[in-house]
């Protein structure tokens, strides 16, 4: 498995996997795993906490176990369940050779002392159906464990996870204790919808990962999307960073700024002869924004009224600005020239 001696090297190798982090959060990330510490992000949805671990997976040559979380997680589902259709097999197998023993005694308390008192190998590890935790503890090579959106549970789904994080080890009552046969790589993510309990946050390093600075933000887009001009890129990241300045339901993340700048890249290879009547900006809303209320209140802020048709004829009005009446540049014309807000405030973090 692959180590890191610092975090600018963990920063460079996460580099080299379209993974852009700046030197605090490459150096949170390092501790973690020099420490093997379970690393806790919190923040925002879509600012790259998932893909953290996706790439840290990558980069560590480990394999990656993703716990999912939400609201009814319970321990079938997050520990290990018992396969009930093996074990009935097993049984029927027994059978025979059961029946073959039970024959000696022919007192039925006699015979039940005897069944009491054997073993018949149903309640071990072959019999386990692992899930996500468990397979982390029993994989004998290192992994990536990812508690994703950990938030989405109740506080009784946290109590269990204490175990693993702390001890690294898992208790199955009709077993006993497995510990971990390599210690893993934990990453924890939450999207703030409520409070961790401060047992859950004492057994981990916490980092808040924020959106990242204009300049950083860029660098994701093109890393992530190659095919982006730099120019473009850089406007459609200003146009979600003003997006960002206005009380939206949910702001634009890393992600939906990718599929923005990609958007506006096909666009404006677009012979405007094929398409008059699109425009550039109601495209990029539906990119950028995932709720009407929002898209409502970004065309109130804009244009300076409550909605904007969309005109049905081919012959686009003169005040109109789409792709066709001006190709070039329109990425971020479109809204600058319709008002607007300022810029964001730059947040370290990291991208999607």
């Amino acid at each position: 498995m692959t180590t890191f001696s610092n975090g600018a090297e963990l920063q460079d190798a996460l580099r080299r996997h379209d993974y852009i982090a700046d030197d605090e959060f490459a150096t949170v990330v390092h501790l973690a795993t020099a420490l093997e510490r379970p690393l806790l992000l919190e923040g925002p949805a879509g600012v790259g906490k998932t893909e953290l671990a996706k790439a840290l997976a990558a980069v560590g040559g480990r394999r990656l176990v993703r716990l999912q979380c939400y609201e009814g997680l319970d321990d079938s589902r997050a520990l290990y369940e018992w396969d009930y259709a093996k074990q009935l097999l097993h049984v029927q197998m027994l059978r025979d050779r059961i029946g073959e023993l039970l024959g000696q005694y022919p007192d039925v308390a006699d015979a039940s002392r005897f069944l009491a008192e054997q073993d018949f190998g149903l309640y071990s590890e072959a019999f386990l159906s692992v899930r996500p935790l468990l397979d982390a503890v029993l994989s004998p090579e290192p992994v990536v464990l990812l508690v994703d959106e950990v938030d989405r549970t109740e506080e009784s789904m946290e109590a269990l996870l204490l175990e693993v994080l702390a001890e690294r080890q898992v208790t199955i009552p009709e077993v006993g204790t497995f510990t971990a046969r390599s210690m893993p790589w934990v990453i924890l993510t939450s999207n703030d919808t409520r409070e961790l309990s401060p047992a859950l946050k004492r057994r981990c390093l916490h980092y808040h990962v924020g959106y990242p600075t204009l300049e950083r933000e860029r660098e994701i887009v093109t890393a992530r999307a190659p095919e982006v001009s730099s120019g473009t890129a850089g406007q459609v990241v200003e146009l979600a960073r003003t997006l960002r300045d206005l009380p939206l339901r949910k702001s634009p993340s890393i992600s939906e700024v990718i599929d923005a700048a990609r958007a506006a890249s096909v666009m404006e290879g677009v012979a405007p002869e094929s398409n008059p009547v699109i425009d550039m900006r109601d495209v990029l809303l539906s990119t950028l924004l995932k709720y009407t209320g929002d898209v409502d209140l970004v065309k109130n802020r804009l244009d300076g009224s409550a909605s904007v048709p969309v005109p049905a004829a081919a012959t686009v009005p003169a005040e109109r600005v789409t792709v066709a009446s001006n190709p070039a540049n329109t990425t971020t014309a479109v809204f600058r020239g319709r008002g607007g807000g300022g810029r964001a405030a730059a947040a370290s973090g990291a991208r999607r």
